[in-house]
């Protein structure tokens, strides 16, 4: 490890796939159901009324669903208010969800707020790198990837070149050649 290595923060990880959940419950028209009850059964329908399949998908019993949705039960514990939260959301308003993610890809592109740190390659160069915060757009190609990759389930791992990629190109393209320019994100927060 060099000391350059060692003063580079290290990239937040989780953050992409998070702030795209986040940028796609923003464009809903409608609240989700907040409640044990309305979530079971709003999960139930996309379910199929499977309550076998429901159950499995949030990891309880298929009694536990069914006093839910009777509302026998009212508080879940924290574990299932999480995955009730989380699995109601990515199924709420699809069609909205697909609207914002046509018009990010082809005409729109995609706002960010990131925090990334830059530095400079290049031989003889003193320009340390330094965390910088930046909020830029990206071209509608670049979101088009993004969304094409997440929705083929790509990882972290996966976002992050290409995140890192389209933000060393938004945020250089005005400025004259020069040094090789290179950007790690160490916090991604898309609204």
């Amino acid at each position: 490890m060099t000391n350059d290595d060692a003063q580079q923060p290290a990239p937040g990880r989780g953050k992409v796939l998070a702030a795209l959940a986040r940028a796609e419950r923003k464009a809903f028209t409608r609240p989700a159901p907040k409640s044990a009850k309305a979530q079971m059964k709003f999960l139930l329908t996309r379910a199929k009324s499977s309550t076998k399949a429901l159950a499995e998908r949030l990891g309880v019993s298929r009694r536990t669903v069914e006093r839910y949705r009777a509302g026998t039960l009212t508080t879940p514990q924290k574990r299932l208010q999480a995955a009730l939260v989380e699995e109601t959301e990515s199924e709420w308003q699809p069609q909205v969800r697909a609207q914002v993610r046509e018009q990010a890809s082809t005409t729109s592109g995609m706002m960010v707020d990131v925090t990334a740190y830059f530095g400079f390659v290049g031989k003889g160069s003193s320009d340390d790198g330094r965390e910088r915060s930046i909020t830029m757009e990206f071209s509608p190609t670049y979101a088009k990837q993004i969304l094409e990759l997440q929705a083929a389930g790509a990882m972290e791992e996966d976002l992050h070149p290409l995140v890192a990629e389209a933000i060393t190109e938004s945020y250089f393209t005005e400025w004259a050649p020069g040094p090789r320019a290179c950007a790690r994100i160490s916090h991604t927060l898309c609204p």
